[in-house]
């Protein structure tokens, strides 16, 4: 299983929440947080890093199916 990691730039604050859970996933880039990696393995931190974000501008996906992994709806 692969997962597909996304952020909305545009709603994300640059709190750099999701670097300091998952520095090898993301990192800030003028500001705004970007994945390392489009996709991924299953991390528990991805999801932890999803739910953490205060304006919820990360999704992670099952790159197969498209199904919602992270943040719970």
């Amino acid at each position: 299983m692969t997962w597909q990691i996304e952020v909305d730039r545009n709603t994300c604050i640059g709190t750099g929440s999701c670097a300091g859970i998952a520095p090898e996933h993301f990192e800030l880039r003028e500001r705004k947080s970007c994945p390392r990696h489009p996709t991924a393995e299953p991390d528990e931190l991805l999801v932890d890093a999803a739910e953490s974000c205060p304006v919820e501008a990360i999704t992670i996906r099952d790159a197969t199916s498209g199904e919602l992994i992270a943040p719970e709806p």
